[in-house]
């Protein structure tokens, strides 16, 4: 796959998977989709798409193959993310797999108001379940009525549990979580996380468990306090359907879900902007371009220059991530 310009083509830009060891993660990654792991160590995240300083995407396929995704945006900002982008300012967009085979610990991301006093970066995310198995759910929010004085005491006296709300979710669900608001993820949960592009996470709870090295992992009570948003309601959770919808919509970005049967076709005009191509389900191919086909667990980046006309070789189902250059 090319990813220089071909007269006045561009093309969509693949990376290298970044896998992460995670004490809560499995080894579904390498069998929901045709990818070979790493190690044996259990792999709760795969970071698809990443540009920060401790992690960089590399480009896969074509002349920049071996580029990190920085690197290439030196040489191709205005044409991949747009002529307003400013070559120096990092990728806004964070797209990771996660494969939670238990419950992940109870965490905060600080709110914007907060994040520079906590010298941290406001996250707000998406979780789209492309997997739910058993008793699937998510852990969105506090309980009605719940006050920070009790959260205090629950936390004190190891009872947490009874202060958050828990929802039980199936397959093809999405959910909207924005900064400050106390979450988790329970067990069985497959998901795409399309996320602003920030690493900074307060674990405030972790049910008693232990990391990879045996030892309790850290802790960030005091941070966390500062980030939960008490007063806030649990955010409402998208329902699986098979139809068009937007299922995020948020200052960030917006996020599409588009059921595409066999044939159907997917078309984006040159110069409207840059967007991200995540398939879940199914196949497409990328018509008039010699490029492989885009399979089940791919995310692609669409170039800002590029026009693209995408036709699902069988019943796929795709998100579309925009506005968020």
């Amino acid at each position: 796959m090319e990813f220089l310009t071909v007269g006045a083509m561009h093309l969509p830009v693949r990376f290298l998977p970044l896998y992460h060891a995670r004490v809560w993660g499995g080894r579904a990654l390498g069998q929901v989709f045709p990818r070979a792991l790493p190690g044996a160590e259990p792999i709760g995240e795969s970071w698809e798409i990443v540009d920060r300083p401790e992690a960089q995407s590399v480009v896969r396929d074509g002349h920049l193959a071996g580029m990190t995704l920085r690197d290439a945006l030196r040489l191709r900002c205005a044409d991949w993310i747009g002529p307003d982008w400013p070559v120096t300012r990092p990728f806004p967009i964070l797209v990771k797999w996660l494969d939670c085979r238990e419950r992940l610990s109870l965490q905060v991301h600080p709110p914007v108001e907060v994040a520079p006093a906590l010298k941290g970066e406001p996250k707000t995310e998406n979780w789209f379940l492309a997997g739910a198995e058993g008793d699937a759910g998510l852990i969105l929010g506090l309980r009605a009525g719940v006050t920070q004085r009790q959260f205090e005491e629950a936390l004190r006296a190891n009872s947490l549990e009874q202060c958050v709300h828990r929802s039980s979710v199936q397959l093809g669900d999405s959910v909207l979580v924005r900064s400050g608001t106390v979450h988790a993820i329970d067990a069985g949960c497959l998901m795409l996380e399309i996320q602003q592009n920030s690493d900074t996470t307060y674990r405030v709870y972790d049910w008693g468990r232990v990391g990879l090295d045996g030892k309790p992992r850290k802790l960030h009570v005091e941070e966390s306090l500062r980030s939960i948003l008490f007063d806030e309601p649990p955010p409402p959770i998208v329902r699986a359907a098979d139809k068009p919808a937007v299922i995020a919509d948020c200052a960030e970005f917006r996020i599409r879900r588009v059921p595409l049967k066999k044939g159907a076709q997917l078309a984006f005009i040159a110069g409207e902007q840059c967007r991200l191509l995540s398939v879940v389900r199914g196949q497409l191919h990328a018509r008039g371009m010699d490029v492989a086909p885009f399979i089940a667990g791919d995310n692609a980046l669409l170039p800002y220059a590029g026009a693209f006309n995408f036709e699902a070789a069988e019943d796929s189902l795709v998100l579309v991530t925009e506005n968020f250059s």
